[in-house]
C-alpha cells in the first residue's frame, strides 16, 4: 500500500509546488492511516486542514483500497 500511496502523492505533488508547499510521505501504517508531512508554505497555511482532508484524502481515498485516513504529523 505504501508504494500506490506514494504514486498517488506523486501525482498530486505538483498542484503543491505550484503554491509553495510540498508534501512527505511518512508511513502506511497496517489499519490504512496514512501520515503525512506538509512542507513549505502548506506546513503553515490556514487551509492545510482543507488539503489535507479534502484534496489528499478524498485522491488516496478514491485511487488506494484500504486508505482509511491521512494525518498530518509535524
Amino acid at each position: 500500500m505504501f508504494e500506490q500511496v506514494h504514486e498517488v502523492i506523486g501525482k498530486l505533488r505538483p498542484f503543491l509546488l505550484r503554491d509553495g508547499g510540498d508534501v512527505e510521505l511518512v508511513d502506511v501504517d497496517d489499519e490504512g492511516i496514512v501520515l503525512l508531512r506538509l512542507k513549505g508554505a502548506c506546513g503553515n497555511c490556514p487551509s492545510s486542514a482543507i488539503t489535507l482532508k479534502a484534496g489528499i484524502e478524498r485522491a488516496l481515498r478514491a485511487e488506494v483500497p484500504g486508505v482509511q485516513e491521512v494525518e498530518q504529523i509535524f
